[in-house]
């Protein structure tokens, strides 16, 4: 019953999938192709902070195995059905290379799908680029995972980091161009680039409107004293480049202070469910963010074809899972566009073939995208997402305005 998976605990959960996944092993994947009588398993390898400061990412684990659960009662990818092999990495490189290994020489996986995190999937992009496994739909918009010419076997996901940050300055230099810029970012790729796209959106302006930047390492335990001296630099814009649980205590930490800048949050840490409920509803009214998909709790998609399937999978597969999450539809979106992938390679399930086929997604639209935003690969473009629409936090949702604003990056 595909719903057990949501039943038991995650620990045995995941062993229960490993288990699986390791009786099915077999010498005919060791080369990354599925033969005819490998036992009819694709098997895809998986790594997910289930633990550790990135904790509230691990429900897109969840939602897809529900949707790889789902495709294989209907039958699977061309008869074939999907095995899912996810592993705790706790959101920490090392764990995170040490588990990759295991996924590659012991569980033999077909590839490895939508690891989570920045400094993980940075950690192991040299290893599956040696080893030609193919690294695709990684769940981080650092530039480095949109490389093909350096990095070949990788492909990230969602909009390019550096994109969302020159949409954000775009923003701030439209509505508030006498700004004052406070910006707090995670000391990794995902702070660096998003920071870097803000300073390249505001040119020339950037040295003289930012007034204070700070990094913050993910093993401190609390961000209040950066948000303080954010405070303390006079500035009237608040740039927050956080993962959720520093994204909750920055909100806080603000409201706290009395201080009630323009504030704009990092896409990564807008969902209701997982940053502004546990931050305080109260105190994130009037946040601004970016959005590339659907918010499932709006009432504004209830007649939209695309998320009654959405609704439809959760209801069957994860029915308690908060829609509210905007890490549930990444999760169905990026597993859609896996099984899209895997239809598209047919019987030709080599990596070499999968790469292709991934490199040759052409206004490819799954369910959960806002309309007019679209997946689009190519040989030389590895960034599949790269439009983004504006959004502000009101009452209990997000309310889209502007249009969607192409952030492209050129190789």
């Amino acid at each position: 019953m595909p719903s057990i998976v949501f039943r038991r605990s995650r620990r045995d959960a995941l062993l229960t999938l490993s288990a699986a996944a390791l009786s099915l092993a077999t010498p005919a994947l060791a080369e990354g192709v599925v033969s005819e009588r490998a036992d009819r398993v694709i098997r895809i390898g998986n790594l997910m902070p289930y633990s550790g400061p990135a904790s509230a990412y691990s429900i897109v684990g969840r939602i897809e195995q529900a949707y790889f659960n789902m495709i294989n009662d209907q039958g699977g990818i061309n008869g074939r059905r999907i095995e899912f092999i996810s592993y705790d990495d706790a959101y920490n490189p090392a764990k995170a290379v040490e588990q990759v290994r295991k996924l590659v020489e012991r569980d033999q996986v077909l590839l490895v799908f939508s690891a989570m995190g920045t400094p993980t999937n940075a950690a192991i992009q040299k290893y599956l680029n040696l080893k030609q496994v193919p690294q695709l739909f990684a769940a981080s918009g650092a530039t480095r995972f949109g490389d093909p010419q350096a990095f070949p076997w990788t492909m990230g996901w969602q909009p390019p980091y550096q994109s969302e940050g020159r949409v954000y300055a775009k923003y701030i230099l439209a509505t508030k161009p006498t700004a004052r810029i406070a910006v707090l970012y995670q000391n990794d790729d995902l702070g660096r680039d998003l920071l870097k796209g803000l300073k390249d959106g505001l040119g020339d302006r950037a040295a003289s409107m930012i007034a204070a930047e700070e990094s913050y390492e993910v093993t401190e335990p609390s961000v209040d004293n950066h948000v303080a001296r954010m405070k303390s630099s006079g500035a009237d814009v608040f740039v927050s480049i956080t993962t959720p649980k520093f994204a909750a205590q920055s909100i806080k930490a603000a409201a706290a202070l009395d201080w009630h800048p323009l504030y704009v949050q990092a896409l990564v840490s807008a969902s209701i469910a997982a940053v502004l409920r546990p931050a305080g509803l109260d105190a994130s009214q009037g946040l601004v963010s970016a959005a590339y998909n659907k918010d499932a709790a709006d009432p504004q998609w209830r007649d939209d074809a695309g998320m009654k399937r959405f609704h439809a999978f959760l209801d069957a597969y994860a029915p308690d899972v908060d829609r509210g999450d905007n890490s549930v539809a990444y999760g169905y979106g990026a597993a859609q566009c896996l099984v899209e992938v895997l239809r598209r390679a047919g019987n030709d399930l080599s990596r070499a073939n999968i790469m292709k086929q991934a490199a040759s997604l052409q206004g490819y639209a799954p369910d959960t995208l806002l309309p007019g935003i679209t997946v689009t690969t190519a040989a030389d473009d590895f960034h599949p997402i790269e439009q983004l629409q504006m959004m502000r936090f009101s009452g209990d949702h997000w309310e889209l305005f502007g249009p969607v604003i192409d952030g492209e990056l050129r190789n």
